[in-house]
Protein backbone atom coordinates (compact mmCIF):
# COMPACT_ATOMS: atom_id res chain seq x y z
CA UNK A 1 0.00 0.00 0.00
CA UNK A 2 0.73 3.78 -0.44
CA UNK A 3 0.18 6.75 1.65
CA UNK A 4 -1.10 9.42 -0.35
CA UNK A 5 -1.64 13.21 0.61
CA UNK A 6 -4.25 15.04 -0.06
CA UNK A 7 -3.86 19.03 0.45
CA UNK A 8 -5.98 22.04 0.66
CA UNK A 9 -6.53 23.17 -3.01
CA UNK A 10 -7.13 26.84 -4.32
CA UNK A 11 -10.99 27.30 -4.81
CA UNK A 12 -10.15 30.66 -5.96
CA UNK A 13 -7.91 33.43 -7.96
CA UNK A 14 -6.66 34.79 -5.03
CA UNK A 15 -7.27 32.51 -2.18
CA UNK A 16 -4.15 31.53 -0.09
CA UNK A 17 -5.79 29.47 2.52
CA UNK A 18 -9.43 27.59 3.52
CA UNK A 19 -11.44 26.26 6.70
CA UNK A 20 -12.46 22.70 7.21
CA UNK A 21 -15.82 23.43 8.35
CA UNK A 22 -16.69 19.54 8.71
CA UNK A 23 -15.01 16.46 7.98
CA UNK A 24 -17.27 13.87 5.38
CA UNK A 25 -15.72 11.04 6.20
CA UNK A 26 -13.81 9.58 9.40
CA UNK A 27 -10.11 7.76 9.96
CA UNK A 28 -10.75 4.05 8.29
CA UNK A 29 -13.41 4.72 5.55
CA UNK A 30 -12.82 3.52 2.33
CA UNK A 31 -13.59 6.30 -0.58
CA UNK A 32 -13.49 6.40 -3.77
CA UNK A 33 -11.94 8.80 -6.29
CA UNK A 34 -13.56 11.90 -6.39
CA UNK A 35 -15.69 11.40 -3.31
CA UNK A 36 -16.26 14.24 -1.13
CA UNK A 37 -13.74 14.58 1.79
CA UNK A 38 -14.89 17.66 3.53
CA UNK A 39 -16.52 20.94 3.37
CA UNK A 40 -13.95 23.89 3.03
CA UNK A 41 -14.78 27.27 3.16
CA UNK A 42 -13.21 30.48 2.19
CA UNK A 43 -13.97 34.05 2.05
CA UNK A 44 -15.51 33.89 -1.32
CA UNK A 45 -16.76 30.60 -1.54
CA UNK A 46 -18.28 27.00 0.28
CA UNK A 47 -16.87 24.25 -1.37
CA UNK A 48 -16.40 20.20 -1.36
CA UNK A 49 -12.51 18.65 -1.36
CA UNK A 50 -12.84 15.40 -3.31
CA UNK A 51 -10.26 12.85 -3.23
CA UNK A 52 -7.79 12.13 -5.66
CA UNK A 53 -7.41 8.44 -4.97
CA UNK A 54 -9.55 5.33 -4.14
CA UNK A 55 -8.39 3.84 -1.12
CA UNK A 56 -9.28 4.09 3.17
CA UNK A 57 -8.68 7.31 5.25
CA UNK A 58 -5.50 6.70 7.24
CA UNK A 59 -5.29 10.54 9.13
CA UNK A 60 -6.88 13.37 9.33
CA UNK A 61 -4.50 15.54 10.00
CA UNK A 62 -6.41 18.96 9.89
CA UNK A 63 -9.38 19.01 12.21
CA UNK A 64 -12.69 20.86 11.87
CA UNK A 65 -12.32 24.82 12.37
CA UNK A 66 -8.64 24.49 11.81
CA UNK A 67 -7.65 26.97 8.84
CA UNK A 68 -4.20 26.06 6.01
CA UNK A 69 -2.83 27.45 3.34
CA UNK A 70 -3.20 26.32 -0.17
CA UNK A 71 -1.26 22.92 -0.69
CA UNK A 72 -0.67 22.34 3.04
CA UNK A 73 -1.71 18.36 3.73
CA UNK A 74 -5.58 18.09 5.32
CA UNK A 75 -5.59 14.01 5.37
CA UNK A 76 -3.67 11.22 4.07
CA UNK A 77 -5.09 8.02 2.14
CA UNK A 78 -3.64 4.52 1.91
CA UNK A 79 -4.38 3.99 -1.43
CA UNK A 80 -4.98 0.52 -3.09
CA UNK A 81 -3.01 -1.31 -5.64
CA UNK A 82 0.07 0.29 -5.01
CA UNK A 83 3.10 -1.50 -4.82
CA UNK A 84 5.72 -0.77 -2.10
CA UNK A 85 4.91 1.21 1.74
CA UNK A 86 5.90 4.74 1.02
CA UNK A 87 5.46 6.98 4.11
CA UNK A 88 3.93 10.39 1.77
CA UNK A 89 4.08 12.35 4.89
CA UNK A 90 7.45 12.10 5.84
CA UNK A 91 8.39 13.49 2.52
CA UNK A 92 5.90 16.50 3.08
CA UNK A 93 6.60 17.01 6.82
CA UNK A 94 10.09 17.69 8.81
CA UNK A 95 10.08 15.63 11.81
CA UNK A 96 11.33 17.49 14.82
CA UNK A 97 13.06 15.94 17.85
CA UNK A 98 11.12 16.72 21.29
CA UNK A 99 12.59 19.85 22.50
CA UNK A 100 15.10 18.40 25.96
CA UNK A 101 13.41 18.77 29.47
CA UNK A 102 14.32 21.71 31.60
CA UNK A 103 15.83 20.43 34.57
CA UNK A 104 13.34 19.40 37.19
CA UNK A 105 12.18 22.45 39.41
CA UNK A 106 11.22 22.42 42.69
CA UNK A 107 7.90 23.29 41.91
CA UNK A 108 5.47 21.67 39.38
CA UNK A 109 5.55 24.68 36.65
CA UNK A 110 7.91 23.13 34.62
CA UNK A 111 5.95 19.50 34.14
CA UNK A 112 3.87 20.36 31.11
CA UNK A 113 4.25 17.93 28.87
CA UNK A 114 5.66 18.90 25.42
CA UNK A 115 3.40 15.36 24.22
CA UNK A 116 0.59 17.62 24.40
CA UNK A 117 1.83 20.32 21.83
CA UNK A 118 1.56 18.66 18.54
CA UNK A 119 0.78 14.84 17.37
CA UNK A 120 3.81 12.51 17.55
CA UNK A 121 4.95 9.39 15.57
CA UNK A 122 5.55 6.10 16.04
CA UNK A 123 9.44 6.84 16.96
CA UNK A 124 8.19 9.21 19.43
CA UNK A 125 9.22 12.89 17.42
CA UNK A 126 6.75 15.68 16.82
CA UNK A 127 5.64 16.96 13.65
CA UNK A 128 5.07 20.55 12.23
CA UNK A 129 4.00 20.90 8.82
CA UNK A 130 6.39 22.72 6.02
CA UNK A 131 4.38 25.82 6.63
CA UNK A 132 4.38 25.55 9.87
CA UNK A 133 8.16 25.09 10.25
CA UNK A 134 9.44 27.71 7.81
CA UNK A 135 6.78 30.46 9.58
CA UNK A 136 8.75 29.54 12.94
CA UNK A 137 11.97 29.95 11.66
CA UNK A 138 11.71 32.63 9.97
CA UNK A 139 10.67 34.88 13.42
CA UNK A 140 12.73 32.83 15.88
CA UNK A 141 10.53 30.67 17.29
CA UNK A 142 10.29 27.41 19.73
CA UNK A 143 7.35 25.45 18.24
CA UNK A 144 7.54 23.01 21.62
CA UNK A 145 6.05 26.28 23.66
CA UNK A 146 3.45 27.04 21.60
CA UNK A 147 -0.01 24.86 22.34
CA UNK A 148 -1.60 23.80 19.11
CA UNK A 149 -5.22 23.98 18.35
CA UNK A 150 -5.26 21.41 15.69
CA UNK A 151 -6.18 18.00 15.39
CA UNK A 152 -4.95 15.97 18.32
CA UNK A 153 -3.57 19.07 19.62
CA UNK A 154 -0.99 19.70 16.61
CA UNK A 155 0.88 23.08 16.15
CA UNK A 156 -1.37 24.34 13.37
CA UNK A 157 -0.22 27.36 10.86
CA UNK A 158 -3.15 29.38 12.61
CA UNK A 159 -1.24 28.71 15.83
CA UNK A 160 2.00 30.41 14.66
CA UNK A 161 0.88 33.74 13.54
CA UNK A 162 -0.98 33.87 16.95
CA UNK A 163 1.88 33.22 18.78
CA UNK A 164 4.30 35.75 16.56
CA UNK A 165 1.45 39.00 17.10
CA UNK A 166 0.78 37.96 20.60
CA UNK A 167 4.12 36.28 21.43
CA UNK A 168 5.00 33.06 22.85
CA UNK A 169 4.97 32.05 26.56
CA UNK A 170 8.36 31.89 28.44
CA UNK A 171 9.18 28.53 29.77
CA UNK A 172 9.88 28.73 33.12
CA UNK A 173 13.41 28.85 34.23
CA UNK A 174 15.91 26.03 35.19
CA UNK A 175 17.13 26.00 38.71
CA UNK A 176 20.31 27.96 39.03
CA UNK A 177 22.66 25.36 41.21
CA UNK A 178 24.09 27.19 44.50
CA UNK A 179 25.94 26.01 47.47
CA UNK A 180 23.34 27.58 49.99
CA UNK A 181 20.10 25.15 49.99
CA UNK A 182 17.64 25.99 47.62
CA UNK A 183 15.48 28.41 49.44
CA UNK A 184 11.21 28.72 47.96
CA UNK A 185 10.98 31.47 45.31
CA UNK A 186 7.89 32.73 45.11
CA UNK A 187 8.21 35.47 43.11
CA UNK A 188 9.46 33.74 40.38
CA UNK A 189 7.33 31.33 41.05
CA UNK A 190 4.11 32.73 40.68
CA UNK A 191 4.59 34.21 37.36
CA UNK A 192 5.53 30.80 35.80
CA UNK A 193 2.79 29.63 37.03
CA UNK A 194 0.33 31.87 35.36
CA UNK A 195 2.20 31.51 31.75
CA UNK A 196 1.63 27.85 32.42
CA UNK A 197 -2.46 28.12 32.40
CA UNK A 198 -2.52 31.30 30.29
CA UNK A 199 -4.49 30.39 26.84
CA UNK A 200 -0.92 30.93 24.37
CA UNK A 201 -1.62 32.55 20.90
CA UNK A 202 -5.14 33.99 21.94
CA UNK A 203 -6.23 35.69 18.86
CA UNK A 204 -7.67 38.12 20.95
CA UNK A 205 -8.17 39.56 24.94
CA UNK A 206 -9.96 37.84 27.25
CA UNK A 207 -13.56 39.91 27.80
CA UNK A 208 -15.40 39.41 30.72
CA UNK A 209 -18.89 38.68 30.18
CA UNK A 210 -22.01 39.06 32.57
CA UNK A 211 -24.71 37.06 32.81
CA UNK A 212 -27.20 37.48 29.54
CA UNK A 213 -24.46 37.94 27.53
CA UNK A 214 -24.49 35.85 24.45
CA UNK A 215 -20.94 33.80 23.26
CA UNK A 216 -21.55 33.12 19.24
CA UNK A 217 -18.68 30.77 17.96
CA UNK A 218 -17.09 32.32 14.88
CA UNK A 219 -17.60 30.40 11.73
CA UNK A 220 -15.23 29.62 9.20
CA UNK A 221 -16.89 31.91 6.51
CA UNK A 222 -16.52 34.84 9.48
CA UNK A 223 -13.30 34.38 10.15
CA UNK A 224 -11.97 33.98 6.58
CA UNK A 225 -14.17 37.05 5.56
CA UNK A 226 -11.98 38.81 8.86
CA UNK A 227 -8.36 37.54 7.20
CA UNK A 228 -9.01 39.13 4.38
CA UNK A 229 -10.55 42.47 5.17
CA UNK A 230 -7.31 42.94 7.62
CA UNK A 231 -5.13 41.67 4.68
CA UNK A 232 -6.97 44.45 2.54
CA UNK A 233 -6.69 46.94 5.24
CA UNK A 234 -3.19 46.27 6.19
CA UNK A 235 -1.75 46.09 2.81
CA UNK A 236 -3.53 48.08 0.90
CA UNK A 237 -3.73 52.10 1.65
CA UNK A 238 -7.20 53.23 1.23
CA UNK A 239 -8.08 56.59 0.05
CA UNK A 240 -11.90 57.67 -0.21
CA UNK A 241 -14.03 60.00 -1.93
CA UNK A 242 -17.83 60.82 -2.97
CA UNK A 243 -19.72 62.07 -5.73
CA UNK A 244 -23.45 63.30 -5.50
CA UNK A 245 -25.29 62.27 -8.71
CA UNK A 246 -29.03 63.31 -9.68
CA UNK A 247 -30.48 60.29 -11.06
CA UNK A 248 -34.51 61.96 -11.17
CA UNK A 249 -34.58 60.99 -14.78
CA UNK A 250 -33.63 57.32 -14.12
CA UNK A 251 -35.76 56.82 -11.46
CA UNK A 252 -38.58 58.30 -13.80
CA UNK A 253 -37.34 55.88 -16.34
CA UNK A 254 -37.03 52.80 -14.51
CA UNK A 255 -40.53 53.43 -12.94
CA UNK A 256 -42.15 53.37 -16.45
CA UNK A 257 -40.63 50.01 -17.53
CA UNK A 258 -40.39 47.46 -14.16
CA UNK A 259 -44.33 46.16 -14.41
CA UNK A 260 -44.02 45.89 -18.44
CA UNK A 261 -40.39 44.06 -17.51
CA UNK A 262 -41.46 41.84 -14.74
CA UNK A 263 -44.19 40.79 -16.67
CA UNK A 264 -42.52 39.79 -19.77
CA UNK A 265 -39.04 38.89 -18.65
CA UNK A 266 -39.77 37.08 -15.20
CA UNK A 267 -37.76 39.25 -12.94
CA UNK A 268 -37.13 42.63 -11.76
CA UNK A 269 -35.65 45.29 -13.71
CA UNK A 270 -33.60 47.27 -10.11
CA UNK A 271 -31.98 50.37 -10.23
CA UNK A 272 -28.56 48.41 -9.23
CA UNK A 273 -28.78 46.61 -13.07
CA UNK A 274 -28.60 50.55 -14.07
CA UNK A 275 -25.86 51.55 -11.68
CA UNK A 276 -23.89 48.29 -13.01
CA UNK A 277 -24.15 49.04 -16.54
CA UNK A 278 -22.40 52.76 -16.12
CA UNK A 279 -19.68 51.60 -13.92
CA UNK A 280 -18.89 49.06 -16.68
CA UNK A 281 -18.90 51.58 -19.28
CA UNK A 282 -17.01 54.12 -17.30
CA UNK A 283 -13.94 51.36 -15.93
CA UNK A 284 -13.89 51.05 -19.91
CA UNK A 285 -12.85 54.86 -20.94
CA UNK A 286 -10.89 54.86 -17.48
CA UNK A 287 -9.20 51.30 -17.96
CA UNK A 288 -6.59 52.43 -15.05
CA UNK A 289 -9.22 52.04 -12.43
CA UNK A 290 -9.75 48.42 -13.81
CA UNK A 291 -5.91 47.42 -12.47
CA UNK A 292 -4.61 45.62 -9.90
CA UNK A 293 -1.12 45.82 -7.89
CA UNK A 294 1.44 43.52 -7.80
CA UNK A 295 4.48 44.62 -6.03
CA UNK A 296 6.80 45.91 -8.74
CA UNK A 297 3.86 46.61 -11.39
CA UNK A 298 0.67 47.14 -11.99
CA UNK A 299 -1.66 45.34 -13.79
CA UNK A 300 -4.10 46.80 -15.89
CA UNK A 301 -6.95 44.08 -16.23
CA UNK A 302 -8.22 43.38 -19.86
CA UNK A 303 -12.02 41.74 -18.84
CA UNK A 304 -14.34 43.86 -17.34
CA UNK A 305 -15.25 41.62 -14.13
CA UNK A 306 -17.89 43.37 -11.91
CA UNK A 307 -17.63 41.57 -8.22
CA UNK A 308 -21.01 42.72 -6.80
CA UNK A 309 -21.56 42.17 -2.84
CA UNK A 310 -24.30 39.97 -1.71
CA UNK A 311 -25.18 39.41 1.80
CA UNK A 312 -26.52 36.79 3.83
CA UNK A 313 -27.43 36.86 7.40
CA UNK A 314 -23.64 35.96 8.77
CA UNK A 315 -21.45 36.31 5.60
CA UNK A 316 -21.10 38.50 2.71
CA UNK A 317 -20.12 36.55 -0.80
CA UNK A 318 -18.91 38.29 -4.05
CA UNK A 319 -20.02 36.46 -6.94
CA UNK A 320 -18.95 38.01 -10.69
CA UNK A 321 -20.58 39.74 -13.79
CA UNK A 322 -18.28 38.55 -16.32
CA UNK A 323 -17.35 40.91 -19.01
CA UNK A 324 -19.84 43.65 -17.57
CA UNK A 325 -19.31 45.99 -20.52
CA UNK A 326 -20.17 43.73 -23.16
CA UNK A 327 -24.07 42.80 -21.51
CA UNK A 328 -27.06 44.63 -21.93
CA UNK A 329 -29.19 46.54 -18.95
CA UNK A 330 -31.58 43.91 -19.18
CA UNK A 331 -28.79 40.91 -19.16
CA UNK A 332 -26.82 42.95 -16.29
CA UNK A 333 -30.36 42.71 -13.93
CA UNK A 334 -30.93 38.62 -15.34
CA UNK A 335 -27.47 37.92 -13.89
CA UNK A 336 -28.02 40.44 -10.70
CA UNK A 337 -30.98 37.96 -9.59
CA UNK A 338 -29.68 34.59 -10.83
CA UNK A 339 -26.62 35.51 -8.64
CA UNK A 340 -28.41 36.38 -5.48
CA UNK A 341 -30.65 33.82 -5.89
CA UNK A 342 -27.26 31.25 -5.64
CA UNK A 343 -25.37 32.69 -3.43
CA UNK A 344 -28.44 32.57 -0.83
CA UNK A 345 -29.73 29.18 -1.78
CA UNK A 346 -25.95 27.85 -1.16
CA UNK A 347 -25.68 27.24 -4.83
CA UNK A 348 -22.99 29.44 -5.78
CA UNK A 349 -20.00 27.60 -7.66
CA UNK A 350 -16.67 28.73 -6.84
CA UNK A 351 -15.61 29.55 -10.88
CA UNK A 352 -18.84 32.48 -10.20
CA UNK A 353 -16.88 34.06 -7.66
CA UNK A 354 -13.46 34.36 -9.47
CA UNK A 355 -11.66 36.60 -11.91
CA UNK A 356 -13.30 39.75 -10.27
CA UNK A 357 -11.37 42.60 -10.98
CA UNK A 358 -13.88 45.70 -9.63
CA UNK A 359 -16.38 45.75 -6.71
CA UNK A 360 -19.86 47.22 -6.95
CA UNK A 361 -21.75 47.37 -3.42
CA UNK A 362 -25.10 48.11 -3.02
CA UNK A 363 -25.46 49.39 0.44
CA UNK A 364 -28.35 51.65 -0.38
CA UNK A 365 -30.31 48.39 -0.21
CA UNK A 366 -30.65 48.70 4.02
CA UNK A 367 -31.19 52.28 3.36
CA UNK A 368 -27.17 53.83 3.66
CA UNK A 369 -26.63 56.95 2.23
CA UNK A 370 -22.91 57.31 2.94
CA UNK A 371 -19.93 54.66 3.93
CA UNK A 372 -16.34 53.91 2.77
CA UNK A 373 -16.08 50.29 1.70
CA UNK A 374 -12.99 47.87 2.34
CA UNK A 375 -11.52 47.29 -0.94
CA UNK A 376 -11.98 43.39 -2.32
CA UNK A 377 -8.28 42.55 -2.18
CA UNK A 378 -6.51 42.20 -4.75
CA UNK A 379 -8.43 44.62 -6.79
CA UNK A 380 -7.91 48.60 -6.42
CA UNK A 381 -11.27 49.76 -5.54
CA UNK A 382 -14.65 49.13 -4.47
CA UNK A 383 -18.09 51.49 -5.42
CA UNK A 384 -20.69 51.89 -2.87
CA UNK A 385 -23.70 53.01 -4.17
CA UNK A 386 -26.03 54.65 -1.48
CA UNK A 387 -29.68 54.71 -1.43
CA UNK A 388 -31.57 56.88 -3.57
CA UNK A 389 -33.32 59.91 -1.57
CA UNK A 390 -35.82 62.97 -2.50
CA UNK A 391 -33.66 66.48 -1.47
CA UNK A 392 -34.03 69.73 -2.66
CA UNK A 393 -31.95 70.56 -5.24
CA UNK A 394 -31.56 73.97 -7.25
CA UNK A 395 -31.82 72.44 -11.04
CA UNK A 396 -31.46 75.82 -13.51
CA UNK A 397 -31.36 78.33 -10.75
CA UNK A 398 -34.51 77.07 -9.45
CA UNK A 399 -34.81 74.59 -6.07
CA UNK A 400 -37.01 71.54 -6.55
CA UNK A 401 -37.01 67.81 -4.79
CA UNK A 402 -35.00 65.41 -6.96
CA UNK A 403 -34.47 62.00 -6.52
CA UNK A 404 -30.38 62.30 -5.09
CA UNK A 405 -27.93 59.35 -4.62
CA UNK A 406 -24.12 59.40 -3.28
CA UNK A 407 -21.67 57.23 -5.25
CA UNK A 408 -18.76 56.31 -2.11
CA UNK A 409 -15.64 55.34 -4.05
CA UNK A 410 -12.69 53.76 -1.78
CA UNK A 411 -9.58 53.38 -4.00
CA UNK A 412 -5.81 51.87 -3.02
CA UNK A 413 -3.58 54.69 -3.33
CA UNK A 414 -0.52 52.64 -4.25
CA UNK A 415 -2.33 51.96 -7.70
CA UNK A 416 -4.56 55.36 -8.14
CA UNK A 417 -4.77 58.66 -7.49
CA UNK A 418 -7.80 61.17 -6.43
CA UNK A 419 -7.21 62.91 -10.38
CA UNK A 420 -8.00 59.50 -12.52
CA UNK A 421 -10.81 58.70 -9.56
CA UNK A 422 -12.59 61.72 -10.29
CA UNK A 423 -12.72 61.57 -13.54
CA UNK A 424 -13.82 58.14 -13.63
CA UNK A 425 -16.90 59.03 -10.64
CA UNK A 426 -17.37 61.93 -12.71
CA UNK A 427 -18.41 59.91 -15.75
CA UNK A 428 -20.56 57.64 -13.76
CA UNK A 429 -22.31 60.49 -12.83
CA UNK A 430 -23.19 61.93 -16.18
CA UNK A 431 -24.19 58.79 -17.48
CA UNK A 432 -26.82 57.94 -14.59
CA UNK A 433 -27.39 61.46 -15.20
CA UNK A 434 -28.61 61.33 -18.37
CA UNK A 435 -30.29 57.75 -18.19
CA UNK A 436 -33.52 58.94 -20.26
CA UNK A 437 -35.82 56.56 -22.45
CA UNK A 438 -34.68 58.74 -25.37
CA UNK A 439 -30.63 57.74 -24.90
CA UNK A 440 -31.14 54.48 -23.21
CA UNK A 441 -32.16 51.05 -24.29
CA UNK A 442 -32.59 47.97 -21.74
CA UNK A 443 -32.63 45.43 -24.19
Amino acid sequence: MMIENIKMPQLGESVTEGTISTWLVKVGDHVNKYDPLAEVMTDKVNAEVPSSFSGVIKELIAGEGETLAVGEIICTIEVEGASGEVAATTIEEKPVEKAAPVAQAQTPVAAAPVQTIAKTDESGKVRFSPAVLRLAQENNLDLSLIPGTGNNDRVTRKDVLNAIANGVPQAAPAPVAVETPAQPVVAQTAPAAQVAKAPAGAPAPVIPTAVGDIEIPVTGVRKAIASNMLRSKHEAPHAWMMIEVDVTNLVNYRNSLKDSFKKKEGFSLTFFAFFVKAVAQALKEYPMINSMWAGDKIIQKKDINLSIAVATDDALFVPVIKNADEKTIKGIAREITELATKVRTGKLKSDEMQGGTFTVNNTGSFGSVQSAGIINFPQAAILQIESIVKRPAVVNGMIGVRDMVNLCLSLDHRVLDGFICGKFLGRVKEILENTTKENTNVY
